[in-house]
């Protein structure tokens, strides 16, 4: 087993534990590059965090390392979530519960879930491309889970269902979601559509917590001091 490091962030892993491309972008450290460099501008110290979409528990150690801050993380593919348990435990990181399962918006449904070599094109979408196998998932609400655990930030990497639970679920209680954006699995009338439901839940799009396709929409309110961009 090699002990790589990928963004400050230690993992015990071998390399036939995951995909060639996998095991690429965790050597030249670009994997998940620009979620590490942008989500920490979505958490502060103090929040309670639920993470869509743990992948090898990078993003989740990252957000765990904010001073006082809780996290649960949910991970649908139980193979890489005992990736991601292996990696969280690496870290020393007590903060962080990691649930393999799914929430999603509404009553519990059962639902396929498409696991793929590169693991993070695993997805519940069917027509994304060749799949190793298919496994059954029942969801649990998102919206219990917000209330129950008192949850104020949101983050989310999960493949396109981004749409259909944002468009659905209520956010109450939520003051920031920061989540990575798939247009291409929905174009740029999904990408309204995720918009829109924001807005309507209150949320703006937040420029300086954003990056392309990585995105941070926040309640805040007043006036914000003047922030000079560095190039």
């Amino acid at each position: 087993m090699d002990l790589l490091t990928v963004h400050g962030i230690t993992i015990p892993l071998s390399q036939d534990e995951v995909s060639p491309i996998i095991w690429q972008s965790l050597t030249c450290g670009s994997y998940e590059a620009k979620e590490a460099k942008w989500v920490c501008k979505a958490v502060r110290p103090h929040d309670r965090v639920l993470e869509l979409g743990t992948g090898l528990g990078v993003i989740t150690s990252l957000i765990a390392k904010v001073p006082d801050v809780q996290v649960w993380s949910f991970e649908a593919n139980p193979s890489t979530a005992t990736l991601a348990r292996r990696v969280i435990d690496a870290n020393d990181l007590g903060n962080v519960v990691l649930i393999p399962g799914l929430l999603a918006a509404g009553e519990p449904r059962t639902s396929s879930f498409y696991v793929r070599e590169d693991l993070w094109m695993s997805s519940m979408d069917r027509n994304q491309g060749p799949y190793q196998c298919e496994i059954s998932l029942t969801s649990a609400n998102i919206d219990e889970f917000i209330s129950d655990h008192s949850i104020n930030v949101l983050v989310m990497d999960i493949e396109g269902a981004e749409k259909d639970l944002l468009g659905r679920s209520e956010l109450l209680g939520i003051e920031r979601v920061f989540l990575e954006l798939h247009d291409h699995l929905y174009g740029l009338s999904g990408i309204r559509e995720i918009m829109q439901a924001l807005t309507g839940k209150g949320f703006a799009y937040d420029p300086r917590g954003s990056y392309g396709a990585c995105v941070l929409f926040a309640k805040e309110h007043g006036l914000r001091a003047y922030e000079p961009e560095v190039f």
